[in-house]
């Protein structure tokens, strides 16, 4: 009986809140096109940032704070994922789809969203990596990423995550981990688990 009644609230919220159903079909759309392409376009990052902080600003009491908030989550999901693209172990479109998430969310919940989707992506590249018979192998290379990275930040010279060609063991489209780490965090807020 109370797993209905979580149910019947999260329906409920699911139809009262449109920012959240925005955020849940950019994200499936954001999905997709990585599983596809392995690229997430700007047209619908950039859209679905600037949907969340308008739509955030326009329904608040106090819409310059609403702003802030939302485009601190932009900011926050933005800078939280920048070292894994300066590291070449991320790409762009998954910077901009975090940021974008962070603009939905604002800057108290885009940290554990971002933790949902860290958890998420680090489930998906072990099963890829062990499905693919190459479990070993990954584990191989972040030994080598981070004992690299320890040693370059002793030395003083700029880390360097990437992987050979011959030694990587495949991409992995990481938007999708971002967005099922994403619903899955608002899922679970809204159900109490969170």
């Amino acid at each position: 009986m109370q797993e209905f009644h979580a149910l019947l609230e999260l329906l409920v919220m699911l139809a009262s809140d449109p920012r959240i159903v925005v955020l849940f079909v950019v994200l499936v759309v954001a999905s997709v096109s990585d599983y596809r392409t392995y690229r997430i376009p700007n047209w619908l990052t950039f859209g679905g940032a600037a949907f969340a902080l308008v739509y955030k600003t326009v329904i608040a009491v106090s819409p310059p704070s609403a702003f802030l908030l939302a485009f601190g989550g932009l900011f926050l999901g933005f800078l939280i994922m920048l070292p894994a693209y300066a590291l070449g172990v991320m790409g762009a479109g998954d910077v901009k789809l975090m940021a974008m998430v962070g603009a939905f969310l604002g800057v108290h919940e885009t940290l554990q969203a971002v933790l949902f989707a860290f958890i998420v992506g680090g489930i998906a590249a072990l099963g890829f990596a062990f499905f693919k018979g190459k479990l070993g192998r990954m584990l191989h290379n972040a030994k080598g990423a981070v004992f690299g990275m320890l040693a370059s930040t002793f030395a003083g010279f700029r880390p360097d995550a990437r992987v050979e060609a011959g030694q990587s063991i495949g991409k992995l489209p990481y938007g999708i981990c971002i967005s099922i780490g994403t619903m899955g965090y608002v899922l679970g807020r809204q159900l109490g688990y969170a």
